[in-house]
C-alpha cells in the first residue's frame, strides 16, 4: 500500500506547533515531581522542581509567540497545568513545613489553591489574546515560586545566622494568605522586560536581565527567594503609591501600548462576557477562540 507523503516544511511545521506544548508538559513533569519529592521527604528539591516549572512556563509562551503557533489548546492546556505546578504543588510544601500539625490549618492550602485557579481563569478571560504591559494581580507562577523557593533559601548561611529565630511558624500562614489576595487582586505587576539592542531602554533592560540570570545561575538558592520577594513588594508599593499620590493612572494600564499613544487616543478594553450566560453565545459570530480574547474599539 503506498504512503501518503507528507512534504518537510508540513512536517517541520507540525513539530514546531507541538514544542510549545512539549515544554507546558515539561512543566506539568516537573510540578507532579515536586509533589512526589515532598511525599519522599526532600523538601529541597520539591522546591527546585517547581523553580524549573517555572522556568519552561516561561518559554513555552515566548516559543509559542516567536514561531506563532499560539493555540486556544496550548492556552489552555497552559491554565491546567500552571493550577497544578503553582498551585497544588507549593501547597503541599507548604502543608509539609507548616500546616500539617494543626487539624484544620490545611485550609491555608485550600485558600492558596482556590486563589490560584481563580486567577488563571481571570487571566483567560480578561488578557487572553492582548499583548499586555502589565499582569493584572499577581501571577500564579510567581506566587507558586515564591512559596517554593522559601525552604531552599532556608537552608543557607545567612538564614540560619540572620533569619531564622524570626517565628516563621506565624510568618508562612500570613504570607499565604497574602500572597492569595495579591493574586486575585488588581494590583498592577510588571511582566519581563524587553530586551534589545536597538534602543536605549533594551540596551539597559538586556543588562538587567542578564545580571539576574548570572546571579540565578551562580547564587539560585539566596536569588530566587529574594528576586521574587521584592518582585511581590514592589509593585504592591508602586501600586498603594501611585494611587495615593497620581491618582488612577490614564488609559488602559494592562494594555502594552506606548505613553504618548495613552495621553493621546487611548483605546478602551472592552470584555465581552456574554458568551458566559447559561444557553451558550448569545452571538453568533462569537467562536470559542474569540471567549477568551479582548476586544479593543
Amino acid at each position: 500500500m503506498k504512503k501518503n507523503w507528507t512534504p518537510r516544511g508540513e512536517r517541520l511545521r507540525k513539530g514546531i506547533i507541538i514544542l510549545p506544548s512539549a515544554f507546558t508538559l515539561g512543566n506539568l513533569f516537573f510540578g507532579l515531581y515536586s509533589m512526589v519529592s515532598v511525599a519522599r521527604g526532600d523538601l529541597i528539591s520539591a522546591g527546585w522542581f517547581i523553580i524549573y516549572a517555572g522556568i519552561l512556563d516561561t518559554l513555552d509562551g515566548k516559543i509559542a509567540r516567536a514561531t506563532r503557533t499560539g493555540t486556544r489548546f496550548g492556552a489552555e492546556l497552559d491554565s491546567l497545568v500552571d493550577a497544578i505546578s503553582f498551585g497544588v504543588a507549593p501547597s503541599f510544601i507548604m502543608f509539609e513545613l507548616f500546616f500539617a500539625d494543626a487539624q484544620w490549618s490545611w485550609t491555608l492550602s485550600f485558600v492558596f489553591v482556590t486563589a490560584t485557579v481563580i486567577r488563571l481563569a481571570r487571566f483567560n478571560l480578561e488578557e487572553g489574546g492582548q499583548a499586555k504591559k502589565y499582569f493584572h494581580g499577581l501571577p500564579a507562577p510567581a506566587a507558586g515560586m515564591t512559596l517554593a523557593a522559601y525552604y531552599p533559601f532556608s537552608q543557607t548561611p545567612i538564614f540560619a545566622e540572620h533569619l531564622s529565630a524570626y517565628p516563621w511558624e506565624q510568618i508562612a500562614p500570613v504570607g499565604t494568605v497574602i500572597l492569595s489576595i495579591l493574586m486575585v487582586s488588581s494590583v498592577p505587576y510588571d511582566k519581563l522586560p524587553k530586551i534589545g539592542f536597538s534602543t536605549p531602554r533594551g540596551i539597559v533592560n538586556s543588562i538587567f536581565v542578564s545580571t539576574c540570570l548570572l546571579t540565578a545561575v551562580l547564587q539560585p538558592r539566596y536569588y530566587f527567594f529574594t528576586a521574587l520577594l521584592l518582585y511581590i513588594i514592589w509593585g504592591l508599593l508602586r501600586s498603594i503609591l501611585s494611587g495615593r499620590l497620581e491618582g488612577v493612572p490614564a488609559g488602559d494600564i494592562l494594555l502594552d501600548e506606548d505613553e504618548d499613544e495613552v495621553n493621546g487616543h487611548g483605546e478602551i478594553r472592552v470584555v465581552d462576557y456574554r458568551h458566559l450566560g447559561p444557553h451558550g453565545p448569545t452571538d453568533p459570530q462569537l467562536s470559542n477562540a474569540d471567549s477568551a480574547r479582548e476586544d479593543l474599539v
